[in-house]
């Protein structure tokens, strides 16, 4: 559309917005890619096809490596003696029950019939008040995986350990893990081992878990055009380690595309 000129008792008035949508959509140009959405806006702080790119090759490499370290726990499960049983006990006290067994199995001379106790663990990286942290947990809270030889000596013994509940199972004649069940409960920590020790090596990229976020939660931005601006969440990928808000810009609600360093909690 050409300038459109008004004259009203000697004004000259000149209209014309360069650029304008004859809809009501906006559009907003913030240094990235136009986004226009009919009655509506799109905001978009990252490149979010970028970040899909790069975690899926580097998810392509975690299977990789995952394949190999394996290979690595099916070859040293080949050569043990013994089957490995689960020991269900109260969560919390998992450590606590591997101690008891150890020292109950030194105690009673069961090294013969028992002989290993393992909690297994998996490193997460923890975001609580929007500040990361990376904490070790267990992959099965509540419960104790045992290497041992079933006799009626060596069930007792790990039975009537302190704050163990029992056998996952038939309670006095429990079925054993196959190896491929033990390689999964095995992998998570033996990753963390395998990458965080490899000099020169970038370290395996951890699980995110949100403590503090949940679809629904208000949050404040604190980065871009918008921040000190509240918003609420209505989707979170910790794979991608970003999440979706609504927040309200021109009278408008507004989709807005953020990572999870971008916002904190109300």
């Amino acid at each position: 559309m050409a300038d459109e000129e008004f004259e009203d008792a000697g004004l000259n008035l000149d209209l014309a917005l360069a650029g304008a949508e004859d809809d009501l959509g906006i559009n907003l140009d913030l240094g990235g890619d136009e986004d226009v959405v009919e009655a509506g806006i799109t905001l978009d702080f990252g490149d979010e096809e970028a970040d899909r790119t790069v975690a899926a090759q580097a998810s392509e490499a975690d299977t990789d490596e995952a394949n190999a370290v394996r290979d690595e726990i099916r070859a040293q499960l080949s050569g043990q003696d013994g089957d490995w049983y689960v020991v269900h006990t109260y969560s919390g006290m998992e450590k606590r029950v591997k101690q008891n067994i150890d020292s109950r199995v030194k105690t009673l001379n069961m090294e013969e019939f028992i002989f290993e106790t393992v909690v297994p663990t998996e490193d997460v990286i923890e975001i609580r008040n929007g500040v990361k942290k990376t904490v070790t947990r267990t992959v099965l809270p509540g419960y104790v995986l045992v290497r041992m030889n079933l006799t009626d000596d060596s069930w007792s013994a790990v039975r009537h350990t302190p704050s163990v509940t029992g056998f996952v199972g038939h309670a006095n004649d429990p079925v054993p893990l196959s190896v491929g069940e033990v390689i999964e409960m095995l992998l998570p920590a033996a990753l963390a081992l395998k990458s965080g020790g490899a000099a020169g090596k970038a370290v395996r990229k951890k699980k995110v878990e949100l403590v503090d976020f949940r679809v629904g939660d208000s949050v404040m931005l604190t980065d871009g055009p918008f921040t000190g601006v509240h918003a609420t969440i209505t989707e979170i990928n910790t794979r991608t380690s970003r999440l979706k808000a609504s927040l309200e810009f021109m009278g408008r609600d507004t989709p807005v595309d953020l990572t999870l360093d971008q916002v904190q909690k109300i």
